[in-house]
Formats: C-alpha cells, structure tokens, sequence
C-alpha cells in the first residue's frame, strides 16, 4: 500500500518538474544556487529540489517609453523630451546576471545620453535634428547595453516639448512666415495675371496689324487688278481703233478712187475741222485750189439762176 502511494508521490513530482518552454522565452536553469543552464524552446526535466527556474525571460523585441526628460540646449534652452527604446534580449544568461534591473539601468543611460547629446545642439538644430538625435542615441545605448545581453534596435525621440513662451514666439514666427508666403503667392499671382493681359494685349495688337497689312494687300492687289483691267480694255480699245482705221484703209486702197472723190473727202474734212474749237486751220494748196473752183462754180451757177 505504501508502495503505491510512494509511486503516486513520484509520478506527481516527476510531472510537476516537466516543463515545456513556448516559443520566444527562454529559462534561465539554476542548480544549488549557481547558473546550470538556459531552456529554450521545447521538453525539458527539472530534477526537484535542486533545479529551479531562476528567470523567464521574454526574446522578442520588446518597447520601452520612457518619461518626458528635462533637458537644456546649447543657447540654454530647457524643453521636455521623451524617447521610446525598441529592444530585444539576446542573451538571457547575461541579462540575468549582468546588471540589477536592466530597465532601470537603460532608462538612466538613455536619459544621460540625451542631455549630452541636446546640450551640443541650439534650439532650432534640435527641433529639425530628430534623425540624428535618434542615430546617436541607438548607437551610445546598443554600445552600453551589449555587456547585458541586450540589444537596442531602434530609438526614436517621440516629443520635443519647449518651453510655453517658445511655443508662443514659434507660433508667431510661423504665422509671419505664412503671411509672407501668403502675400508672396498673391502678388507672384498679380504679376502672372497682368503679364497674361499684356501678353494678350500683345497677340490683339499684333493680329490688328496683320489684318491691317493684309487687308492693305488686299486693297493692293485690287487696285492693281483694277488698273491691270482698264489697261487691257485700252489697250484693247487702241487695238480696235488701229485694225478700223488699217482695215479703212485697205478698203480705201481697194477702192482706188480718184482726184475729185479725194478731194471731196478733203472738203467734208476741212468743214468738219471748221466746226471745231480751233482758231487757225492750215490749208494744203491742193485744197486751196480746190477751194477756189468751188467759189468759181457758185457764182457761175448764181449768174445762170439770175438770166433765168
């Protein structure tokens, strides 16, 4: 009977000092006192009463936000700032042994690390020099914490907090400078909008003048035509004139009249020349003669009506 319950004693101790390690921990193993050994992920048997587990301890990344931390510029300027600490623990054993309250001692250094750093910049550098304040920062603490066991992946500073009356003139600083922006933008907008009117006024000007220029040519070229055309119809006019009289002419000499009818022609010639506005005519004799026997002939035929 006894036997028995000594076997059931066993089988629960010997179940109660299995232990199964999850995935990213990790257990730090002492025995009688002194480190043994770090479990990691799987089965593992703890002899009882002289195996204990002295630390479990968390491998994944893991986030640290630490308080506002006074801190004060090169040109003495006190602002807040807080930052947030990403790391990871690679080493358990060390981060167990290494250092009483790693957290505590990452927070000290961190905080001594930033006002070393903030204390090199101005203000202004501090408040646009985030990336670099992060860098140095990462690089100090990965560099301190390594003898820990731990890792800093990544620090970010999360608030930089000025004074009251910096904000205010920080304020007033960037409503000057969006009024500034502001009436640079308006009167950049001005000067566009009256180089588009003058440049309209330009393109107005310059199609008047073609037009003008044109519609001259035009008129030109009409009045050219215009001449070109009464030319030609005197031309033409001339032409006609000249084949009349040649073709009178050719009929004339086909006709082949004689002494008197030519000088009958000569006296309807010299009545018409007569009846114009010229005050002194010149006669050919041949007309002279014949003008005298025409006198000679009226009076004779005057002298027979009178006999008559």
């Amino acid at each position: 009977m006894f036997f028995y319950i000594f076997l059931i004693l066993v089988a629960i101790l010997i179940v109660a000092n299995i232990k199964i390690v999850p995935q990213a921990e990790a257990y730090v193993i002492e025995r009688l006192g002194a480190y043994h050994d770090t479990w990691h992920v799987g089965l593992h048997l703890k002899i009882p009463l002289i195996d204990r587990v002295a630390e479990i301890i968390l491998l994944k990344e893991q986030v640290i936000d630490f308080r506002p931390q006074p801190v004060i510029t090169k040109d003495n300027v006190t602002m807040s700032i807080d930052t947030v600490v990403f790391y990871q623990i690679t080493d358990p054993k060390v981060y167990t042994y290494g250092v009483e309250n790693p957290l505590s001692a990452i927070d000290n250094i961190s905080t001594t690390t930033l006002r070393n750093i903030i204390g090199e910049l101005e203000l202004d550098e501090t408040l646009t020099s985030r990336d670099v304040i992060n860098t140095k920062m990462r690089s100090i603490l990965d560099s301190a914490t390594e003898s820990w066991g731990i890792k800093v992946h990544r620090v970010e500073v999360k608030n930089i907090i000025p004074p009251a009356e910096i904000q205010d003139a920080m304020e007033r600083q960037m409503k000057a400078e969006r009024e500034r922006r502001e009436a640079i933008l308006r009167a950049e907008g001005e000067k566009k909008s009256a180089i588009l009117v003058a440049e309209g006024q330009k393109q107005s000007i310059i199609l008047n003048a073609e037009a003008g220029k044109e519609s001259a040519i035009l008129l030109a070229e009409a009045k050219k035509e215009a001449a070109m055309r009464e030319a030609e119809g005197e031309a033409a006019a001339i032409l006609k004139v000249q084949e009349a009289t040649a073709e009178g002419l050719k009929m004339l000499k086909k006709a082949a009249p004689d002494n008197k009818v030519i000088s009958l022609k000569s006296l309807e010639t010299l009545a018409e020349m007569a009846n114009g506005q010229a005050t002194k005519i010149i006669i050919p004799s041949e007309i002279q003669n014949l003008a005298s026997l025409a006198v000679s002939l009226s009076e004779a035929m005057k002298d027979n009506k009178k006999k008559a």
